[in-house]
């Protein structure tokens, strides 16, 4: 068998370019994506950066630990508490007492700031360490310093808290490698006299001690408020220190985020390699019907035949899962590169090196290996049923459309996909919302339309005119085998490209209107620097006639469900009375004017949603609370949080004013004066519903363009392999137009007609593919009593199908062409 096969395949190369270079590639991506998540399995520890050089760094409490009946439970406070008064005084006791603080400065009328300024009390530089580079301290409460190269020695600055001018410039001691310490690019930092960085930031969470480590926890522990033993704070020393650093877990969280992308990718490669290889060999076999017979008839027996397809498979699988493997160690390096160039990865990320051993390429390997002859078994099986009698056999018209083993297979997998979807929608509608659930689930639904696809070749054909039209439609029905198999991945990528972008579109579209119905007011004002409103500029907004206005800020809450699990909620803390005048929230039970210091407004995703019950909460500060449920929202787009009353907001500031303009009042006069205030930023009613529609990040836009670029590619392996192969049959027929009168036009135009009929039947089931999922979608927006809405991407869809047309076109002219040429004499 293996020498038979092995000679198959070098008589019919042709045949299998397309099976080898679609596993080539499949192997080469899936080598990628498996050093790539090979890299970003660990996160380096990242050294201290801001406290490199801090003897102890004492840190308010920012972990939530609640005891179970299984264990101790843990979340991330919302905010660090601050340090307690008790504990800062013991802790002078031992040594000299640093207060650290951090906040968002901006910059106007330096073209050169950047956007991601923070500020610092000048006492702290010392312990990154920072030097100066230039210039003196900063002493009176408009000087600063600054660190990196973007101002100088007298560069003034315009900030929402006043002038400033810039009288000294920093940079870090050292510049060690990454992963061992603080580099000059790790803040841009902004230095203020202490005084007044306390007066822009009253509030501290951690503060340096100059003392022994051993002496700190003695006397964190003498002052151990709650007797846990920690003092309500945490004591950090070593390579702990940064812990104190803004956003220590910045690494983990890109990593987690590339692991979402690659396994995303890795798994729809591994799909459509299927998919790929499966067609062209259903094809392939298809055509050597009169081969298979001969063979029978020369007395080979069906386990023979079936036997020489898996080994030609097992071929092709081993030299393509070989080349795959080499492809992918010369294209790991080069994704690293795009993806920290493009700010996805942090700059020490690097794909590839003995670092990620060997396992991604036995994954890599077997699996092309394995989807090689999972793609060869059905045809396998159908070549043993050739008959002796098919060596007879000349017609070119296909005969069944489907084998009853695919007409099965693709039923079974229809009535599943509806099952699930139906089955989700009665007992878990926000299931489909979810991106992992709106990327996988339209896979099953496109394999069963695939295999039942050539049931549809005629149905979805019309009758076109003239007489290559009257000719493309009858060689369209009559190989309707080779029609279904340029449809098919025609079909994959559509219906890839309407399902994940249309639900992206359709789940964002729900999410603004959600935003439109419930916003009541007329302006809504945000900061315009930082992430709250200064109490001043809260005020002055008050006292703006002609409004009533509703102050709110963002916290958290986290429940204890079913004993064992810590769930932590998005919550907002605002006044009833005046938040029931400038938002229309979906209240399904309870009253909105109920809720008071002593209750809290719940959605219908908890698990205690009952007006009435108590529920056990702990605020956004880890502060325990038992509160009465006053009213409960429906979950909506998921968007729906939590409301408490200002006293248990969990020290959260600020952060959003929702205006109400009151009958007689002018609301172009009341917008004026709202923008007189400092530091905020004013925004209309529509404006702000705008501004809510959701923009997908750049992790997940690149995910979706790196599926569905990788569904693009796989559509023009398979169309080309499959439109080659029939033309290189096709020759007689060619011939026998040719005899008949038709012109080399003629021809061309009746082969690249025949190829736009399989791609407009690909289209459409693509295209009712997508309206499957986008109305499944819908539905579960309906039962959640979110806004109903579909938002196919047209655009998209579009394009996708342009770029298949060009495809096929190009390659049935291309292909057709030489069979046009007179024979050499």
């Amino acid at each position: 068998m293996l020498s038979v096969a092995w000679h198959t395949l070098r008589a019919r190369w042709a045949a299998f370019v397309g099976s080898f270079v679609a596993l080539a590639l499949g192997v080469a991506l899936l080598t990628v994506m498996g050093q790539a998540l090979a890299a970003s399995l660990d996160a380096p520890v990242r050294a201290p950066e801001r406290f490199a050089a801090a003897p102890v760094v004492v840190r308010g409490q920012d972990i939530l630990r609640v005891a179970t009946s299984t264990g101790e439970r843990t979340k991330e406070l919302a905010r660090p508490r601050p340090v307690p008064a008790g504990t800062v005084a013991a802790l002078r006791a031992l040594g000299p007492v640093t207060e650290d603080r951090s906040f968002p400065v901006r910059a106007y009328g330096a073209p050169a700031a950047p956007d991601d300024l923070v500020g610092h009390p000048w006492s702290t530089a010392r312990f990154a360490p920072y030097r100066l580079t230039a210039g003196r301290a900063p002493a009176a409460a408009d000087e600063v310093v600054t660190s990196g190269d973007w101002a100088t020695l007298g560069t003034r600055l315009h900030t929402t808290d006043g002038p400033l001018r810039v009288v000294g410039t920093v940079a870090t001691v050292s510049e060690p490698g990454p992963g061992t310490g603080p580099g000059p690019g790790f803040e841009h930092a902004v230095f203020y006299p202490d005084a007044q960085a306390a007066r822009l930031a009253p509030e501290s969470t951690q503060l340096v001690v100059e003392a022994d480590a051993a002496a700190v926890r003695a006397a964190v522990k003498d002052k151990d408020w709650d007797g846990d033993g920690d003092g309500d704070v945490r004591i950090l020393t070593g390579d702990a220190r940064r812990l104190a650093d803004a956003d220590p877990g910045r690494d983990a969280e890109a990593l987690t985020a590339l692991n979402a992308l690659f396994g995303t990718a890795g798994g729809v490669t591994a799909f459509v390699s299927v998919f790929v290889v499966a067609s062209t060999f259903a094809f392939a076999v298809d055509r050597r019907r009169r081969e298979f017979g001969l063979l029978r008839t020369a007395g080979a027996t069906p386990g023979q035949i079936r036997r020489t397809v898996l080994t030609e498979a097992l071929l092709i699988g081993t030299l393509a899962s070989a080349t795959g493997c080499v492809l992918g160690t010369y294209g790991a390096p080069h994704l690293a590169e795009l993806l920290v160039d493009g700010g996805l990865a942090p700059k020490w990320y690097a794909i590839g090196g003995r670092s990620a051993g060997v396992w991604p390429y036995h994954l890599a390997f077997w699996t092309g290996l394995l989807v090689a002859l999972c793609g060869a078994l059905a045809a396998s099986w159908r070549a043993g049923r050739t008959a002796p009698v098919q060596a007879l056999r000349e017609a070119s018209v296909d005969g069944r459309a489907l084998t009853l083993g695919r007409r099965a297979c693709g039923t079974a997998l229809l009535l599943t996909a509806g099952t699930l979807l139906a089955y989700t929608l009665a007992t878990d509608p926000g299931e489909l919302l979810h991106r992992k659930s709106y990327i996988s689930r339209p896979l099953l639904l496109i394999t069963a339309v695939a295999l039942l696809s050539p049931l549809t070749v005629r149905p979805l054909v019309p009758r076109l005119p003239g007489a290559v039209g009257l000719l493309a439609r009858a060689g369209a029905v009559a190989g309707v085998r080779r029609t279904a198999a340029v449809a098919a991945p025609v079909l994959v990528t559509v219906a890839l490209a309407g399902s994940l972008l249309g639900a992206t579109a359709t789940i964002g579209a729900a999410r603004a209107a959600e935003v439109r119905q419930q916003t009541a007011a007329d302006f809504v004002v945000t900061p315009r620097d930082g992430t709250t409103l200064r109490a001043e500029a809260l005020e002055k907004l008050r006292q703006v006639p002609g409004t009533v206005v509703s102050a709110s800020s963002a916290t958290t809450v986290f429940t204890l469900e079913d004993g064992v699990a810590l769930v932590k909620s998005e919550a907002r803390a605002a006044d009833p009375a005046l938040l029931a005048t400038t938002v229309r929230l979906p209240v399904t039970a309870g009253r909105l004017t109920d809720l008071d210091d002593g209750s809290i407004v719940v959605t219908e995703e908890w698990a205690r949603h009952r007006v009435g019950q108590q529920v056990r909460v702990w605020l956004g500060d880890g502060t325990p609370r038992t509160l009465r449920i006053a009213a409960v929202l429906s979950i909506g787009t998921g968007d729906n949080g939590a409301y408490v009353t200002p006293a248990n907001a969990g020290g959260g500031g600020v952060d959003r004013v929702d205006v109400r303009v009151r009958a007689g009042a002018h609301p172009t006069a009341v917008g004026a004066r709202l923008r007189t205030v400092d530091g905020v930023r004013v925004t209309s009613r529509t404006q702000w519903v705008r501004a809510a529609l959701p923009q997908t990040n750049r992790t997940t836009r690149l995910g979706m363009l790196l599926v569905l670029g990788i569904a693009l590619l796989y559509t023009g392996i398979s169309v080309a392999n499959t439109l080659a192969m029939a033309a290189a049959e096709r020759r007689a027929d060619l011939t026998a137009l040719r005899r008949a009168g038709a012109t080399s036009g003629q021809i061309l135009r009746l082969t690249a007609t025949e190829a736009l009929i399989a791609v407009a039947v690909g289209a459409l089931l693509g295209l009712l593919v997508t309206a499957v999922n986008l109305t499944g979608l819908s539905a579960a927006l309906h039962l959640l009593s979110a806004p109903p809405t579909i938002a196919p991407p047209w655009q998209a869809l579009t394009w996708t199908t342009a770029a298949c047309a060009l495809l096929a076109t190009t390659t049935a002219v291309t292909s057709t062409t030489p069979a046009l040429r007179p024979p050499r004499s």
